[in-house]
């Protein structure tokens, strides 16, 4: 398990996610520090850093892991009894897949945070079905992130200033590169409802950070239908104007600033 998480006083995080077996934990704070737990089935160590920013924490934990199957989690998740037999269980029936999408559902049983976008079957994931997935459904083979190169961008996710999207880009980078993604409809944990240390709403900023991310990962034109697409079909969840919504995203996806920050770091 590779745990993204902040400000953990100590190793009780391992208990309240329900982890039985190896975990890596990176904390970031205002603190350096390296702490470890045996668990039922392996071990836990939390590795406290200052630094920040989401995916940064998660690139820090895919480094530090030496499992085969890595399964990433935030800290507000409750994890099944028996969730490692059932993504041991995925792999041994998937030995061609490179990366696994599982299911996580609220505490009332729904699908978290996502609409039900798949059916309940095994089945191959591609763009643009790899859109409705969240970070915290996805596990791999590290050895197929390692051969590939894929890691999460850092121009992306909490923390960056650019917004989410950060696992959009990761499994489309996973695509590019030629790995086999699937989804199994095992459930392997729930999403306890927390506040989001990015989402304040379906405000101005909200879309402009959209436009501005689905131009990075999608290109010019497949961001400007989505957009469209986006804010027909959900302007009822909106704290501001369908026509505000549009014109915010297509002010991200013009100024185009992630593009120029990569080039920037370049």
């Amino acid at each position: 398990m590779l745990v993204s998480c902040m400000y953990q006083e100590d190793m009780s995080v391992v208990e309240d996610l329900g982890i039985t077996g190896s975990a890596v934990i990176i904390n970031q704070g205002d603190l350096t520090a390296v702490s470890s737990i045996k668990t039922p089935f392996g071990s836990a160590t939390m590795y406290s850093v200052t630094d920040r920013g989401l995916t940064k924490s998660r690139n820090m934990a895919i480094d530090k892991a030496t499992a085969d199957i890595c399964m990433l989690s935030d800290d507000d998740e409750r994890f099944c009894e028996n969730y490692r037999q059932r993504i041991c269980r995925a792999y041994n029936m998937l030995p061609q897949a490179d990366v696994i999408i599982f299911k996580v559902t609220d505490q009332s049983g729904n699908i978290a945070d996502r609409p039900q976008a798949f059916p309940n079957k095994v089945m191959r994931l591609k763009f643009p079905q790899t859109m409705h997935v969240a970070s915290w459904q996805i596990s791999f083979r590290k050895k197929s992130l390692v051969e590939s190169g894929v890691r999460f961008d850092e121009l992306l996710g909490a923390g960056s200033g650019n917004g989410a999207q950060e696992e959009l880009k990761f499994l489309s980078d996973c695509e590019r590169a030629g790995l086999k993604i699937y989804y199994v409809p095992f459930e392997i944990a729930y999403v306890r409802r927390t506040d989001s240390t990015w989402f304040s709403g379906f405000d101005e900023k909200f879309f402009e950070q959209r436009g501005a991310t689905t131009r990075y990962i999608l290109g010019f034109w497949l961001s400007s239908l989505y957009a469209v697409y986006y804010v027909l079909k959900k302007h009822n969840k909106f704290e501001i104007s369908a026509g505000k919504a549009l014109a915010a995203t297509f002010k991200g996806i013009l100024e185009n600033k992630i593009k120029r920050q990569l080039k920037q770091r370049k």
